[in-house]
């Protein structure tokens, strides 16, 4: 018998998010004989530990009797249990300074660690993840940080929204002045991003009538890395190449700085890449931004003025251009103000964790709990048998703390 555990989240802020739903964790009971499914008690999971037992699912504390630990943030160091295999979310494959310390436990503590971010199919498409909600929720957070600005309107918290459906009751009462709002990105942040703003019935333009006409209405367009990227010696740009070789653009988003009022930043960036823009950028006269939803939340990263992640508690704060620092949220009407929540799918933790289950329950789980035929599961773990795996030796350097 393998026993498959839903951790509780030790990461702090609590994340209320969970792997697998109650109806989702009985249907996995029922559908592999071989498999007991636990979940550890919790009292911050947005699925009570009384559905679970309801549904038939053992609650217990304790699960150092479990095989695989299936959680949705880091395991803090701490928790970390000798020779499991884990899936969770590990930020570490781009040598995340503040995980280091933890990918070095997993390697001592001889753990197999499944990565949720490389769970891909045989063309490097993701199969699971939460980026549909953190644009939904980035997005919808970027509306209200204007109304808020702005003083136009007064929308409900996306947090104290029950679901998707009381969120869109909620956005579909605005009604925007004449701004413009950039998306960027084409994936699946980008896309909920999107759902939110048609939702708001916002009118897409294309990126040259969104520099090059006025208004009457609120009109938002999305950028995608084409848009806004020159090759340095001249030559077109190709997009497999800016993806391999990052190093070899410049970015050419000024275009866009001078025209946008509102950016939703929902791109994957890679830290070889540019920036959107620069600080001395920001403080130029024709910088037309005023507000930041940094879905991407790369600290110092893409958006030079996300300078720090922020909380669903305290979901806001303002960029001083001149000081180059963070200040009082909503304080001068020269700063920018910054929406850089870095765990947006928690606002709608159901409604994610449903949808993330599903994911996991079709594309990964019968590979994980079967055979691994196509190989995602091999691709996707970074470290098993007190190693690094074929794929992910580069972080050695960052594992022996040389950089």
């Amino acid at each position: 018998m393998l026993k498959l555990a839903l951790i509780r989240e030790g990461k702090q802020p609590n994340d209320r998010r969970v792997a697998l739903t109650p109806a989702q964790a009985k249907k996995l009971s029922h559908a592999y004989a071989q498999v007991q499914v636990v979940v550890q008690k919790s009292a911050a999971r947005c699925y009570p530990d009384h559905e679970y037992s309801e549904a038939g699912i053992a609650v217990q504390e304790q699960v150092n009797d479990c095989d695989i630990l299936l959680g949705i943030k880091e395991v803090p160091v701490q928790q970390l249990i000798d020779g499991k295999t884990y899936l969770f979310f590990s930020h570490t494959i781009k040598k995340q300074p503040y995980n280091r310390k933890m990918l070095q436990e997993i390697l001592k503590k001889n753990i197999r660690l499944i990565d949720y971010e490389k769970l891909t199919d045989e063309n490097g498409n993701r199969l699971v993840g939460f980026g549909r909600w953190a644009g939904i929720v980035g997005a919808y957070n970027g509306i209200w940080a204007w109304g808020k600005r702005f003083n136009l309107f007064d929308l409900h918290r996306a947090s104290n929204c029950f679901n998707l459906e009381e969120l869109q009751k909620e956005y579909s009462k605005v009604k925007l002045p004449p701004i413009k709002i950039a998306v960027t990105g084409a994936g699946r942040v980008a896309g909920g991003a999107i759902e939110v703003l048609k939702g708001m019935k916002i009118r897409q333009v294309e990126p040259a009538a969104f520099i090059d006409n006025e208004f009457q209405e609120a009109v938002f367009t999305q950028l995608r890395s084409q848009d806004y990227h020159l090759r340095r010696d001249g030559g077109d740009y190709n997009r497999e190449e800016y993806h391999q070789n990052p190093w070899l653009y410049d970015a050419d988003f000024a275009k866009y700085t001078r025209v946008t009022d509102l950016l939703i930043a929902a791109a994957y960036w890679n830290p070889k890449a540019p920036v959107l823009f620069s600080r001395e950028e920001i403080k130029k006269e024709d910088f037309k931004i005023k507000v930041i939803a940094d879905v991407t939340c790369d600290i110092e990263g893409s958006v030079p003025c996300t300078l720090k992640a922020s909380t669903i508690a305290e979901p806001l704060y303002d960029y001083d251009p001149a000081k180059e620092a963070v200040t009082t949220p909503l304080s001068d009407p020269a700063n920018l103000t910054i929406m850089a929540i870095d765990n947006l799918p928690c606002e709608l933790p159901r409604d994610a964790s449903e949808n993330f289950g599903k994911q996991l329950m079709e594309h990964v789980l019968p590979y994980l709990l079967g055979e691994d035929s196509r190989n995602i599961i091999k691709r996707a773990t970074i470290t098993d048998n007190g190693k690094l795996c074929p794929g992910y030796e580069y972080l050695q350097s960052y594992v022996n703390e040389q950089d």
